[in-house]
């Protein structure tokens, strides 16, 4: 059982930041990646950015720049800081982990956060 919380969304006006947050908790024996992805009313679904064990990132053409993903593995803990926002930022994020899990066995399984809404004003 692995349970991600999110929060830090909000309301900002165009050019404006926020930085949102993840933890996962339970049974963790590792987590291999972590990262978010977005979703607008009528758009499909995007990839955000992934950050991997190593500190690897990697962003969306649309965000590069702008977004920024870091995480504190003591914590089970990531960050996703976003600047210089812009109207078509606008979305549901949702924080999702690859987690190595599992009590008397390990196994890998993604989990998700339960979304939290970014709308950026012109």
């Amino acid at each position: 059982q692995v349970q991600l919380v999110e929060s830090g969304g909000g309301l900002v006006q165009a050019g404006g930041s926020l930085r949102a947050s993840c933890a996962a908790s339970g049974i963790i024996r590792s987590i291999n990646a972590m990262g978010w992805y977005r979703q607008a009313p009528g758009k499909q679904r995007e990839l955000v950015a992934v950050i991997t064990s190593d500190g690897s990132t990697n962003y969306a053409d649309s965000v590069k720049g702008r977004f920024t993903i870091s995480r504190d593995n003591a914590k089970n803990t990531w960050y996703l800081q976003m600047n210089s926002l812009k109207p078509e930022d606008t979305a549901v994020y949702y924080c999702f982990a690859d987690v190595l899990t599992g009590n008397s066995y390990s196994y890998s399984a993604n989990f998700w956060g339960q979304g939290t809404q970014v709308t950026v004003s012109s």
